[in-house]
């Protein structure tokens, strides 16, 4: 060091002695945010951004039915975890108890469902049931359960929300579809075909209800019947297979990508969606009841 420099004092640093006590906290989180660590649970890893959303987005600045139609576009292309997340979002920012709500509820247990998520499924449909077990979303809610609960090995519980479906909703035949596939897992052959052939009146003519109703008549020894079925049940699947190779000529080649979702495409108030799946087939959202059969029903059972 030379001599025109200044000597530095040597600095002295802290001892750790902490702050005064008086001390107040600055941050600048929002006051939702100082949550008590024991009041939350800390599995739930989604509690911080629900609490910023009700601090920030004022319930009626958001459009629930355009939530929902998002969700909806997420499983038309196989995003089953964003339209999960999607629909919650729809429950928490649809007026409380109401049919949107509800709605959401039933459709995030059907995202659920095509994740094979049986329990989270499950208690999706079972708030749905909570919030009206009587409304037009409420028979969707009985029978995607019943399929959920199939699937999650509770099978003894399964014919009874079936049939809560169709007590509901006589006229919605994807209700009566499931009704029978149960009825045919207990040897209720004869009222299963019953089923069978409501779902049929009301405008569920596909392969999977045409192949169950011929797994039923089979197992009764009315073989001609089932036979028949299912020679009906293969010439769909063909009209099918050929109307795809017609549409895929159609588009050109080089279109790749181009062609609809499907699916997911119903009316609304509780029509959203295709079949609401079933046991005997893919799990879906709420079903559609626009059945055009005005054929008498078979209620036996009932």
């Amino acid at each position: 060091m030379s001599d025109d420099e200044p000597e530095r004092r040597p600095h002295q640093f802290s001892e750790g002695q902490g702050l005064d006590e008086d001390y107040e906290e600055f941050t600048l989180d929002p006051e939702e945010l100082n949550a008590d660590p024991s009041q939350v649970d800390p599995v739930d890893t989604r509690v911080i951004t629900d609490l910023l959303d009700e601090r920030n987005i004022p319930k009626d600045r958001v459009d629930v039915e355009s939530l929902m139609d998002v969700g909806l576009s997420y499983m038309g292309i196989n995003r089953f975890e964003e339209a999960t997340e999607t629909f919650e979002r729809a429950a928490q920012f649809a007026d409380e108890d109401s049919l949107a709500e509800q709605e959401a509820w039933v459709n995030k247990g059907a995202a659920h469902a095509q994740l094979e998520e049986w329990d989270e499924a499950i208690g999706s449909y079972r708030e749905a049931l909570r919030i009206d077990d009587d409304s037009e979303h409420a028979a969707s809610a009985e029978t995607n359960l019943a399929y959920a609960l199939h699937e999650n090995g509770q099978g003894e519980q399964a014919l009874e929300h079936a049939e809560k479906a169709v007590e509901i909703d006589p006229r919605f035949p994807q209700a009566w579809y499931n009704r029978g596939f149960f009825l045919v897992e207990r040897g209720l052959l004869e009222d299963a075909v019953n089923a069978f052939d409501n779902a049929i009146r009301l405008g569920m003519r596909n392969a999977e209800v045409l192949e169950e109703k011929a797994r039923a008549l089979d197992e009764l020894g009315r073989e001609d019947e089932a036979e028949e079925a299912a020679e009906r049940a293969e010439e769909i699947r063909e009209e099918a297979e050929q109307r795809m190779v017609e549409e895929h000529a159609e588009g050109g080649a080089g279109a790749a990508g181009a062609g609809a979702t499907g699916g997911m495409d119903g009316e609304r108030g509780g029509r959203r969606g295709g079949d609401a799946g079933g046991a005997g087939g893919a799990p879906g959202g709420l079903g559609d009841r626009s059945g055009d059969g005005d054929d008498d029903l078979d209620l036996g059972g009932l």
